[in-house]
C-alpha cells in the first residue's frame, strides 16, 4: 500500500511517499480502504512542526473509505460499508476528559494518509447515506466542530441569528447547519467574490470585514440592534472583540479556532454585563458525530469541496491550503 510519512521536525519538504505492507487485522478492529482525507488547520500545524510528533508519523486526522474486513467481535460494520473516522477515537460520548482526548490520528498516533488502516471499530462511524468518500472525509474535524459549537453547545433554533466568520470548512458547515435549523445567517469575508458565494450557499446578509472594520457592530445593526444569538468564532485574538460586540445580551460564542493567534485581550465587562456565554469547542465525541450524520441524512446537506489532490501531491495540497484561495474544503483523494 502507499502512504505518507512525515519526517521530523516537519515541513512540507519532509512529507515522503512510501510503500509498505498493509496492516494485519486484529480482534475488535476494522480494516478500511481509505479513499479520501481532508485538510484542516490542525493538520497544517502538524505539517509545519508546530505540533511536534514522532518521526515518521502518518499524518491527517480525517479519513473515509470502505470497510474491507472486520475482526472478531465487531458487529457494527460489515465489508462494503462506507465509514468516516472520528477525531478522538476514545471519546465515545458524554463530557470530555483528558483520557478520552488522547490518541489523535495524525498527531499522537498514525493518521489517514494511507491507503489501508486497521483501527478499533469505535474509531469510525458510518458515513451519511449516498456520500462519496471525499464528501464523508470533510466531516471528522470541520463538520463535527460546527455541529458541536452550534447545535450541541449553542442549541440553535429556528429564528435565531447566526454570525459566521470566513469561508473555511467549519464556517461553511455552520452556515448549512444553521439554515437547516431555520436560522438567519450573517457571514463575513474580505473577498467580494467569496461574499457572493456565501450568498449563493444561503447567507442572508454578508459583510466585508476589510471595508467595514467594525463588522461586529454592523452585524448587530443587521439584527435591528438586538445582536446575534450565536457566533461561530474561528479567528481568535484578532476577531474575538468584534464577535463579542455582535452578540445580543445572553448570546453565545462558540470559540472553535485560533487562526489569528493564541493570546487575546478580552473586555471582561462586555462579557459579564451582557451575560455572553463562550464555549470552548474542541471537535466532539463519536456520539456527536453519529447525531450529526443522522441530521445530514434527514436534511440532505452536502459539504462544500473546493479542490481535490491525489495522495502523492499532499505537499501541493497544503501549499494551496496555505494560499487561502479555497472556498470550502481542500481534500486528498486516493
Amino acid at each position: 500500500m502507499r502512504l505518507i510519512r512525515l519526517k521530523a521536525p516537519g515541513g512540507l519538504e519532509n512529507l515522503k511517499l512510501a510503500e509498505e505492507e498493509p496492516p494485519k487485522l486484529r480482534p475488535g478492529e476494522v480494516l478500511v480502504r481509505i479513499r479520501a482525507s481532508s485538510l484542516n488547520f490542525h493538520d497544517h500545524l502538524v505539517m509545519l512542526g508546530k505540533i511536534p510528533c514522532a518521526d515518521g508519523r502518518v499524518p491527517m486526522t480525517d479519513g473515509a473509505g470502505e470497510v474491507v474486513a472486520v475482526g472478531d467481535g465487531v458487529d457494527e460494520f460489515k465489508p462494503g460499508d462506507m465509514v468516516v473516522s472520528t477525531f478522538f477515537p476514545n471519546w465515545l460520548g458524554g463530557e470530555p476528559t483528558p483520557a478520552v482526548k488522547r490518541n489523535i490520528p495524525g498527531d499522537s498516533i498514525d493518521g489517514y494518509a494511507s491507503e489501508y488502516v486497521c483501527k478499533p471499530a469505535h474509531a469510525f462511524t458510518k458515513a451519511p447515506a449516498g456520500y462519496t468518500a471525499v464528501e464523508a472525509a470533510t466531516l471528522t474535524c470541520a463538520g463535527v466542530t460546527a455541529w458541536r459549537g452550534l447545535v450541541v453547545a449553542g442549541q440553535v433554533r429556528s429564528g435565531d441569528a447566526v454570525l459566521i466568520l470566513g469561508t473555511g470548512g467549519v464556517s461553511l458547515f455552520a452556515l448549512q447547519f444553521a439554515k437547516a435549523a431555520g436560522a438567519r445567517v450573517i457571514a463575513t469575508s474580505s473577498s467580494e467574490a467569496k461574499l457572493e458565494e456565501l450568498k449563493r450557499f444561503g447567507a442572508d446578509e454578508v459583510i466585508n470585514y476589510k471595508t467595514v472594520p467594525d463588522w461586529g457592530q454592523k452585524a448587530k445593526e443587521l439584527t435591528g440592534g438586538r445582536g446575534v444569538d450565536h457566533v461561530v468564532e474561528v479567528g481568535g485574538p484578532a476577531t474575538l472583540a468584534q464577535s463579542i460586540a455582535a452578540c445580543r445580551m445572553g448570546g453565545h460564542i462558540a470559540l472553535v479556532g485560533v487562526l489569528t493567534g493564541f493570546v487575546a485581550e478580552v473586555s471582561i465587562p462586555a462579557l459579564f454585563s451582557n451575560q455572553i456565554r463562550i464555549s470552548g469547542i474542541s471537535i466532539g465525541s463519536r456520539a456527536d458525530q453519529e447525531d450529526m450524520v443522522r441530521a445530514i441524512n434527514a436534511s440532505g446537506l452536502k459539504p462544500v469541496v473546493d479542490r481535490r489532490f491525489p495522495l502523492q501531491e499532499i505537499g501541493a495540497a497544503f501549499a494551496y491550503y496555505e494560499s487561502q484561495k479555497h472556498f470550502g474544503k481542500v481534500c486528498l483523494e486516493f
